[in-house]
């Protein structure tokens, strides 16, 4: 028997991504490697082996991936990243995987974007492992733009720092389904798959959110300073402003513009529209 392993599994991709296994392959075939195996007690449940993994202790790795025969690593989110994945592509090859995706961003290994090096590094381990593998270079999910199309709605000008550079935006579960493809796809023909959206700037995508809501939105240009000033004033922890600043100076540079059909045929459908997200979004 098959068996899939999924990290970060309660995590927001993970979980949708294990929703969408749940629908291909008996419950018995999914394992999960999770940092708190008590939150993921809904996935035991449901037969899903869930397994404690933490990517800050290696040996817990080593252990979650034994008798796992492809793999699914989804990045990390926070601390020291590239050594934290090369853990976990250390203890896929003690542990006998024959197979690894891994969730990376657009154009990796040439991108000028701030998220792109520890990407880059994680793809070239992973080659270096020498085990099968396919990489999915994820652009945006049109979620991380909820408070700013939420305020938006409400009357806020939709302050933007990235003039008329381009995001593939994309719906989070999109990119959850495609990724369940991939672990699940016998054979793959390409190596990595480039999963944008149709590209937009901001001014596009304020169109949409005025046409879904009935309100006009304007969208007010602003450099980069300004915008770290406004999200430094409004929650945004002082020691995340430059990072997020660094990649709206990407975004703005087009470093997300990146046009593929990887993933519509990754998915085997059309992508789903980015306003039904947005409505949903609005209508909470």
């Amino acid at each position: 028997m098959m068996k899939l392993l999924v990290t970060g599994a309660t995590g927001q991709l993970g979980s949708l991504i294990v929703q969408h296994l749940l629908k291909k392959v008996p419950a018995e075939q999914i394992a999960v490697s999770v940092r708190n195996p008590q939150k993921a007690a809904h996935l035991k449940e449901a037969g899903v082996d869930v397994r404690h993994g933490d990517f800050t202790q290696p040996d817990t790795l080593k252990a979650a991936f034994q008798g796992i025969d492809r793999l699914l690593i989804i990045s990390t989110a926070d601390g020291d990243r590239v050594q934290q994945h090369m853990a976990a592509i250390q203890a896929a090859k003690v542990a006998g995987v024959s197979f690894i995706a891994y969730t990376s961003v657009v154009n990796a290994r040439e991108s000028q974007l701030v998220l792109a090096h520890d990407h880059a590094k994680t793809e070239e381990a992973i080659v270096a492992s020498g085990i099968p593998h396919v990489f999915l270079r994820n652009n945006w999910y049109v979620e991380n733009e909820k408070d700013m199309i939420l305020a938006a709605v409400s009357g806020a000008p939709y302050l933007s720092p990235i003039g008329d550079g381009k995001v593939g935006w994309a719906t989070r579960n999109d990119y959850a389904e495609a990724a369940a493809n991939a672990l699940t796809l016998s054979k793959h023909d390409k190596e990595k798959y480039e999963l944008s959206g149709p590209l937009r700037t901001h001014t596009e995508l304020a169109r949409i959110v005025s046409e879904v809501s009935g309100k006009e939105i304007k969208v007010e240009q602003i450099d980069v300073d300004t915008f770290g000033e406004f999200i430094a004033s409004n929650g945004v922890p002082k020691e995340a402003v430059p990072f997020v600043k660094a990649i709206q100076s990407g975004i703005r540079d087009g470093a997300l513009a990146v046009e593929s059909d990887d993933f519509e045929n990754l998915l085997g459908r059309p992508l789903t529209p980015i306003k039904e997200k947005i409505r949903e979004m609005i209508s909470k």
